[in-house]
């Protein structure tokens, strides 16, 4: 079992920066992808950004140039940087972790931008 726990959410103007952490803790021997996703009320939930545990990164379209993804495999720590935010960006996010064949998931952290 592994268990993830998000933090760093939270409310922030139109144009600011939040920094989200993912820890994740268990019975586990490495940790392969992780990712960020994110759901806005009333849509599905959309990959953000997503790492290899080689460091290998991809990001949505809409992210690309202001958020960055990164991990501390040391730690089982992931990371995601979000800078220039916009009302848009709006969302729960949630970490996800991939350990074998299969994903977990965090219980998700608020992140509200204001206009």
């Amino acid at each position: 079992q592994v268990q993830l726990v998000e933090s760093g959410g939270g409310l922030v103007q139109a144009g600011g920066s939040l920094r989200l952490s993912c820890a994740a803790s268990g019975r586990f021997f490495v940790i392969n992808a992780m990712g960020w996703y994110r759901q806005a009320p009333g849509k599905q939930r959309e990959l953000v950004a997503d790492i290899t545990r080689f460091g290998s990164t991809n990001y949505a379209d809409s992210v690309k140039g202001r958020f960055t993804i990164s991990r501390d495999n040391a730690k089982n720590t992931l990371y995601l940087q979000m800078n220039s935010l916009k009302p848009e960006d709006t969302g729960v996010y949630y970490c996800n972790a991939v350990v074998g064949e299969k994903n977990y998931w965090g219980q998700g952290t608020q992140v509200t931008v204001s206009s």
